[in-house]
């Protein structure tokens, strides 16, 4: 993974949890079947019934991908459940990261002990600098996230010890990389 990404943006308020990142009723679908794989980026988000930041769909109808690479989220993001379908589904539909004010714990983990997504936590609500469709660049390096339109920078926590799990992508490819296992 690169130090720094480029991405489209796409908001959402606070208290997400994992029904609405993935509802349960589409848990059926296999994650080792690539056919059925793709179920999950088409449903991802869909749980989302409206949202104050816009009303577009984080996949089109039809599309298998979102056009949103990045999530810029409220407090309390994946709190609900503690599946793991709720990270590997934004995976799969294209997300590479998510910034947001606040983590629950087990889904901030998910994300980077199965190297699915980046989870960056804010310093600040960046909901109110960010709409849905505007470009950022994150810096991993620096922890900082820019607003490509403006220039506006703002700092996030670094990721610390999980950085490297990160760019392993993932617990087993650190292990394996480091002769754990």
């Amino acid at each position: 993974m690169e130090n720094r990404f480029t991405g489209k943006v796409f908001v959402t308020g606070g208290n997400i949890d994992t029904d609405q990142i993935i509802p349960a009723k589409y848990l059926v679908f296999s994650l080792d079947d690539e056919d059925e794989r793709k179920e999950y980026g088409r449903k991802a988000l869909s749980g989302l019934q409206g949202n104050e930041y816009s009303n577009l769909p984080f996949v089109k109808a039809g599309e298998d991908k979102s056009e949103y690479e990045i999530i810029i989220a409220g407090e309390n993001f994946g709190c609900g459940s503690s599946r793991e379908h709720a990270p590997a589904a934004l995976q799969i539909a294209g997300v590479r990261f998510v910034v947001a004010a606040g983590f629950a714990r087990i889904f901030f983990r998910n994300c980077i002990d199965g190297g699915f997504l980046v989870p960056f936590e804010s310093r600040e609500l960046l909901t109110d600098h960010f709409s849905v469709g505007d470009t950022a660049v994150i810096d991993m390096e620096r922890a900082v996230i820019r607003k490509a339109e403006t220039g506006e920078e703002f700092d996030l926590n670094p990721l610390g010890p999980a950085r490297d799990i990160v760019l392993s992508g993932g617990i087993f490819g650190y292990a394996r990389e480091h002769n754990i296992i």
